[in-house]
């Protein structure tokens, strides 16, 4: 393999990866598609992918960019191993002079990589080049990691960390830093014995290095982990035990002993703030990061004067009990409250007259479900196919419906439900083991220990969802993304129709949860339906026999107010003649006031199905779809019928919006710009010919991925009855798309004969 002689400099860049599905393809993009490098003229001569035994898509992402690319190879450990074993697999492979390590969900930013193979040469191949990079969190995509300061003044001469001891409280990483691979294996024990933080490779490098050079720029945006301490925040002991065994040579001051000290020191106390350690782990680590207080405290410390000196003062003496006492007073003098003082504020402010705490205490009712749909509208959408084959399924469980007052005469007969606020409900929310609902529960819901949430969401995502929203604040001012990803972390299970969803909904709503790629449970009556379903559903609308239906449904625009249609649905319906009935569904955001449809609809010239129950009959009775950026396109795609997209302002909804693809060229079927275009398309015959037909295949292998026919019977076995595996003891494997049977189209309906009696 060769690269560009202009690039005397090669770097592999090393990509560990575990559960990282929804930032893989972001981290993988941003190293392989550097402006300027195409082929291998390029520094970046290797990119050496290593799934650590990832329990989601991770793997088959990477195996899908080595596919395409021959730059990138892949490591699948069958096991999981520490965070510097992981890297030394790859490390193995790798074959450029230089290594840059990432994880997976980690950005190179444009033109780093030619940068820093450019700083390499000029600075005459040192051993590690420090550069600076920024953090992000949900909440914001650009956090300063705070080194540059600690870069001034170096100059561009590679030095020794004699010369320059304050490097040393540079960010302890090596997503921060290019190292020579040679280096990197002559000091093979540094490198590879870190787990949870990398503090031994982070400083130790910096510590055996003879020459180290600083680029002061920003080279890589690294994603916070979450704020937590999980298994392996015990390592950091023999990372720096390991580290002072360096610190003894002669060469290194007291300066620099102190500085490790004090980053030490302060590294401890941050896990000690951590949520995820029970309060006898919190004990463990208290009195081993005492013991390293004493042991390796250094000649020339002193104690901070501020509160953190008090914090040093009771690892010094090793007093966990007068830590505990520092910290509850501390909260107390911010005004913090404890997780449990703050659910009994929310209990005492939002349920009424106490009940709700009381019903708390109750024990949990192991054969209670509550669903909910669209805000408590009634039964509808994912949970209501849930609800269907639960009872089928699991007979034993009963089951409660929350419905709105306004809307409890919909209610089908037979149906149990509650109505918010009544005590009913309350002991309902706080008894019931299982809770579904395609949106959120509100606030004043607080989740019980044993209590299940199932998240099947509404739809797949074209626009942007949750924490993506922030970079575009015309549709998302005023959102409490806090509030919000608290109600997320309710979730135990997100119902996923395809990867693209599963993988947009762990970087939406960064909270823990376990995705189910079974496909949405509403989309399964597409499969099951028959032809007399179909034509049950064409006489109720009023379809006369013949005529081609057209549903048309747009979705909701954010800078809208009101409703208007964007098609001239008078005239789009002359256009089309006598052969075809138009169905027009207004969005239900819109569902106050006088709809623009009611005129057009007591004339006769559009069926107005706005309060239609069920969009998957009305989708069933038609023979096509027309919509613009609504997600039933998506679930519309399975029946393999025409779809044609009406695309009039993608600019101005795709940039104040967010969108995750572009859907003028990944689209369901052929695309029209204007009502002209539309008209055109179905005089023509190009709405149903056979590009619009490939594109609708290739639409339906992306987004109809999980969606067979089988997904509510998936998701009650797995959630409630606690199957997991796949066929006659556990859940159906998938079917593939190539081999599914959609129900049968109006045309083919009507040919199989009239409805019994």
């Amino acid at each position: 393999m060769t690269h560009s002689t202009a690039f005397s400099v090669s770097v592999s860049v090393i990509v560990t990866a575990r559960d990282a599905q929804g930032h893989l393809r972001e981290c993988l993009d941003s190293i392989l598609r550097q402006e300027g490098q195409t082929g291998h003229f390029a520094p970046v001569l290797d990119v050496i992918g290593v799934d650590n035994a990832s329990t989601d898509a991770t793997a088959a992402i990477f195996d899908e960019y080595a596919d395409r690319d021959e730059r990138v190879k892949v490591i699948h450990l069958p096991h999981r191993l520490t965070a510097g074993e992981a890297r030394d697999t790859g490390v193995q492979q790798a074959n450029g002079g230089y290594l840059l390590f990432l994880d997976g969900r980690d950005i190179l930013l444009p033109g780093a990589p030619a940068a820093l193979a450019r700083r390499v040469a000029e600075a005459g191949e040192p051993d590690v080049v420090l550069f600076d990079h920024v953090r992000a969190h949900w909440s914001n995509p650009a956090i300063p990691s705070g080194d540059a300061k600690h870069f001034q003044e170096l100059g561009r001469d590679a030095f020794g960390l004699a010369a320059h001891p304050e490097v040393l409280q540079v960010t302890a990483s090596l997503a921060n830093r290019l190292v020579r691979t040679g280096f990197y294996r002559d000091h093979l024990d540094l490198f590879t014995n870190d787990d949870y933080e990398p503090a031994l490779p982070g400083i130790g490098s910096l510590l055996v290095a003879e020459r180290i050079a600083i680029h002061d720029a920003i080279c890589v945006r690294v994603r916070e982990p979450e704020a937590t301490a999980p298994e392996g925040h015990l390592t950091l002991f023999p990372q720096y035990e390991r580290l002072w065994e360096l610190l003894e040579r002669p060469s290194f001051t007291a300066e620099h002993r102190l500085l490790v000290f004090n980053s030490q020191i302060q590294r401890y106390l941050k896990v000690l703030t951590l949520p995820g350690l029970s309060e006898r782990d919190q004990a463990e680590f208290f009195r081993a990061a005492a013991q390293h207080f004493r042991r390796f405290r250094p000649v020339g410390y002193t104690r901070p004067a501020n509160l953190n000196g008090v914090r040093h003062s009771m690892l010094e003496r090793g007093s966990f009990s007068g830590y505990r006492a520092l910290q509850a007073a501390n909260r107390r003098r911010r005004g913090l409250r404890t997780v449990a003082v703050k659910a009994k504020q929310v209990l005492g402010e939002k349920a009424r007259d106490g009940a709700y705490r009381e019903l708390m205490r109750l024990p949990l009712e192991e054969d209670l479900a509550v669903f909910s749909a669209y805000w408590d509208r009634g039964l509808a959408c994912s949970p209501a196919a849930i609800s269907v084959k639960l009872a089928e399924l699991a007979p034993n469980i009963r089951q409660l419906w929350v419905v709105r007052r306004a809307n409890v005469p919909l209610v089908p007969p037979g149906i149990d439900y509650i109505v918010p606020g009544t005590r009913r409900y309350w002991l309902a929310m706080a008894r019931a083991k299982y809770f579904v609902n395609n949106v959120n529960f509100p606030d004043t819901i607080l989740k019980r220990p044993g209590q299940i949430h199932v998240q099947t969401h509404h739809g797949t995502p074209l626009k942007r969802m949750g924490v993506d929203q922030i970079p575009f604040p015309a549709t998302s001012r005023g959102e409490n993304y806090e509030a919000l990803l608290e109600r997320c972390a309710r979730w135990d299970f997100s119902v996923s129709a395809n990867q693209h969803s599963t993988e947009t909904w762990q970087r939406a709503y960064p909270v823990p949860f376990t995705s189910l790629d079974y496909g949405y449970p509403r989309n399964d009556v597409f499969y099951s339906a028959s032809a007399e379903d179909v034509l049950r559903v064409r006489e109720r609308l009023g379809i006369a026999p013949g005529r081609k239906a057209v549903l048309y449904c747009p979705t909701h625009r954010d800078y809208e107010a009101e409703w208007t249609p964007r098609l001239d649905l008078e005239r789009l319906a002359a256009r089309l003649g006598d052969d075809f009935v138009l169905l027009v569904r207004g969005h239900y955001f819109y569902d106050r006031g006088l709809s623009p449809l009611e005129d057009l609809h007591r004339r006769g010239v559009i069926i107005d199905v706005s309060t239609y129950d069920s969009v998957e009959e009305l989708c069933l009775a038609s023979d096509a779809l027309i919509t613009d950026y609504s997600s039933v396109m998506f679930d519309y795609a399975n029946l393999d019928r025409p779809i044609v997209v009406f695309a009039d302002d993608w600019e101005t909804y795709s940039v104040t919006r967010g969108v995750y693809f572009d859907l003028t060229t990944t689209s369901p079927g052929a695309v029209a710009r204007s009502q002209d275009e539309v008209e055109e398309l179905f005089a023509s015959g190009a709405w149903c010919d056979e590009a619009a037909a490939a594109d609708r295949a290739a639409f339906r292998r992306k987004f109809c991925e999980f969606d067979d026919g089988n997904a509510a019977e998936r998701v009650v076995r797995h959630v409630f009855l606690n199957e997991r595996g796949l066929g006659e003891k556990g859940v159906p494997p998938i079917v593939p798309v190539d081999q599914r049977t959609p129900a049968p189209t109006p045309d083919k309906a009507a040919a199989l004969g009239p409805l019994d009696g």
